[in-house]
């Protein structure tokens, strides 16, 4: 099962950084290029995480923390929809004729 998913990931003629994933709905990230985006994210997210703390006011958590997010999470998914293969439904590996 392990090596059947390492070969479905190295399956990669067209050099997407984000391949459709093997079980469920959404990207896996297969190449440098995305490993590094997906570090960005969680770098970003991590750094306006830290500029709440329990006494901020409702109005500075929306336009310091949730704002950004929303927008960092929609980049996110424009740079996969961009880069990467086409997102579909897959329980298993995709049959040779499906590709």
């Amino acid at each position: 099962m392990f090596e059947e998913h390492i070969a479905y990931l190295k399956d990669n003629p067209k050099g997407y950084w984000f391949k459709a994933k093997l079980y469920g709905w959404g990207w896996v990230p297969v190449k440098w290029q995305g490993w590094a985006v997906i570090a960005v994210y969680i770098a970003a997210v991590s750094c306006f995480a830290f500029t709440i703390d329990e006494s901020s006011p409702v109005r500075e958590v929306v336009f310091t923390f949730l704002l950004p997010i929303t927008l960092l999470t929609f980049t996110l998914i424009r740079i996969c929809y961009a880069k990467g293969e086409k997102p579909r439904w897959q329980w298993g590996p995709p049959k040779k004729d499906d590709k």
